[in-house]
């Protein structure tokens, strides 16, 4: 194991992360550090990785209900990077979205549905 508390380097774990997005496309997404990155380092004495502020991203998406945001968590398979999952939404959006809705844990959508709109 190295000594870096915080290896972006491929170490065979499954990747957490966060991914927010709106009507006009990819807005964040950011790697959630692991439970154990977090108790290593301050077992060590040194400053533990930061989690992402998803609670800033949902007071901003409450805040634009207009732009329909969504935010989900998803477990990516080892080697899948914060680029990885841009380039992906860049070649393919609708299909990146429905795909995070299928294997990703929902924390907070104003996506626009049928149930929603004005009759």
């Amino acid at each position: 194991m190295s000594d870096e508390i915080w290896d972006e380097e491929d170490d065979g774990r499954n990747g957490m992360f966060a991914i927010m997005w709106d009507c006009y496309g990819l807005e964040a997404v950011a790697r959630c550090p692991d439970p154990a990155d977090r108790t290593f380092a301050l077992l060590k004495g040194v400053e533990p990785p930061s989690m992402p502020n998803i609670n800033m991203w949902e007071l901003r998406a409450r805040f634009n209900p207009q732009r329909n945001y969504e935010i989900y968590l998803i477990t990516a398979t080892p080697g899948i990077s914060e680029d990885d999952i841009r380039r992906m939404f860049e070649a393919d959006p609708q299909g990146s979205a429905d795909t995070i809705r299928r294997i990703g844990q929902k924390f907070v959508s104003y996506r626009e549905t049928a149930e929603r709109a004005i009759r």
